[in-house]
């Protein structure tokens, strides 16, 4: 996906949000929602399970990558904003810097629930056109993370949960299993409470969106 084309989505994406509100975002968004979750889900898992170059890059960064994820966590709160005063919504933005990502975060105001979706979905759809936002004005691929209302935060807990519990069960019985399919920001949160377990590992089978996470004895 060019520049180009992205500065278009981003901006139709705005428009149609002076007109619709939270639910023309969405669905403005979700073509760019679908393939960009999807580029991510490689990235995410190697990164969960140890692999691949994100891997690698998690460990550390120097002074000059925490000031390139600063600098994309301004933009997107400077974007988010703009975006939240079209849409009459109040909020509090905070920005925050997380391993190798930079993490937005929007609390504080009434309906917010409307920008998070029935299971993420308008969340991530608007987490995609803030990276495309970050795109435009860097030139480079953005990989933030966008909470609203501790939707994200809330969901952790509970899928971190979730994987404890799969993982005891096939520590304990010896065979696998499956869980259900998840996005690559719920499966990452799964794939790391699993690696807390001994005796077990995990990965990732599926093409998008109906990947999942299987969990076998080590």
């Amino acid at each position: 996906m060019g520049v180009e084309t992205d500065e278009h989505t981003a901006e139709t994406a705005a428009d149609s949000a002076a007109v619709g509100g939270a639910d023309a975002v969405d669905a403005t968004a979700a073509d760019a929602a679908v393939s960009d979750t999807a580029g991510d889900a490689a990235a995410d898992d190697a990164a969960a399970e140890g692999t691949g170059a994100d891997a690698a890059s998690s460990v550390g960064g120097s002074a000059d990558d925490v000031d390139d994820l600063v600098e994309e966590g301004e933009i997107a709160g400077d974007y988010l904003e703009q975006l939240l005063d079209v849409l009459d919504y109040d909020g509090d933005i905070d920005l925050d810097v997380e391993g190798d990502r930079a993490v937005v975060s929007i609390d504080g105001g009434k309906d917010l629930s409307r920008l998070v979706g029935r299971r993420g979905e308008v969340l991530d759809a608007l987490q995609e056109l803030t990276r495309l936002a970050v795109q435009q004005s860097t030139g480079e691929r953005s990989r933030l993370m966008l909470d609203v209302a501790g939707w994200r935060a809330g969901k952790r807990t509970e899928l971190a949960k979730l994987g404890r519990s799969a993982a005891e069960r096939v520590a304990g019985s010896g065979q696998r299993e499956e869980l259900e399919p998840m996005t690559p920001f719920e499966r990452k949160i799964i794939h790391d409470a699993i690696a807390t377990i001994d005796g077990v590992t995990s990965e990732s089978e599926g093409v998008e969106p109906k990947r999942f996470v299987v969990i076998l004895p080590a």
